[in-house]
């Protein structure tokens, strides 16, 4: 406790006396958070999600940047010839009603899904490949795929002329799909664009705590009664 009669009797005012006590408190409060804040960083596990918790703008760029479902999702809607459409702002498949829409059976559509889930997923894009071992993977992967299509066309639904006229373009796009994931593994860049994006958002928290101590220490040099009480002493 403060002995105020001491302090009244060196010509202080009651006033003086608790402002001074208060806005010590608030800085040795300040530095204890501080502390606690800093004792657990260093024991939370450094994954996406931990390094970027509590800044809702990064945490949500991330999920967006590691997120594969919803390119999926758009694969499996074209390839069922769903047509889409903006509702109320929104983007939304219509399902096909004219089988002539409908460019692959439930069979072919399930089984081209199937492969594209083992390449579009974070697995993928989170590797480190070089140039030359995306380019002979896609190279292989564009082959087979080509192949399987043709030899199962008209069981996986190309049923029709039309629909099989449509075949080149659609192996070219399943290919490129494939493509484009494995290019943000091209040496490693999703890793790294992840790793840059963790360091500046723990620089930016401790900064800020830093500074707001430094603050509180800058006001509270220029209190007089800080020298009676004693920067530690409470």
């Amino acid at each position: 406790m403060i002995d105020i009669q001491k302090y009244r009797a060196m010509g202080y005012s009651d006033q003086e006396i608790y402002s001074a006590y208060n806005e010590l408190q608030q800085e040795s409060g300040l530095q204890q958070s501080y502390a606690t804040a800093m004792n657990q960083s260093t024991m939370m596990p450094q994954t996406a999600n931990t390094i970027i918790a509590g800044q809702m703008n990064q945490e949500n760029l991330i999920k967006w940047q590691l997120e594969l479902d919803s390119i999926l999702e758009r694969i499996e809607h074209i390839l069922r010839g769903d047509k889409p459409t903006m509702i109320n702002g929104n983007m939304v498949f219509i399902p096909a009603t004219d089988d002539k829409n409908k460019i692959f059976n439930d069979y072919g559509v399930s089984e081209i899904m199937r492969i594209l889930s083992i390449y579009l997923n974070r697995n993928t894009i989170l590797s480190n490949y070089d140039e030359d071992t995306i380019n002979w993977k896609i190279l292989d992967f564009g082959k087979e795929v080509s192949d399987l299509i043709f030899l199962k066309y008209e069981e996986m639904g190309l049923d029709t002329l039309e629909k099989r006229k449509r075949y080149p373009m659609i192996v070219r796009e399943i290919v490129d799909a494939v493509h484009s994931s494995f290019l943000r593994a091209l040496n490693g860049g999703e890793r790294d664009s992840l790793r840059q994006a963790r360091n500046i958002v723990q620089n930016e928290n401790i900064g800020q705590n830093q500074q707001q101590i430094y603050n509180m220490k800058e006001r509270s040099l220029i209190n007089p009664m800080r020298y009676i009480f004693g920067k530690n002493k409470y």
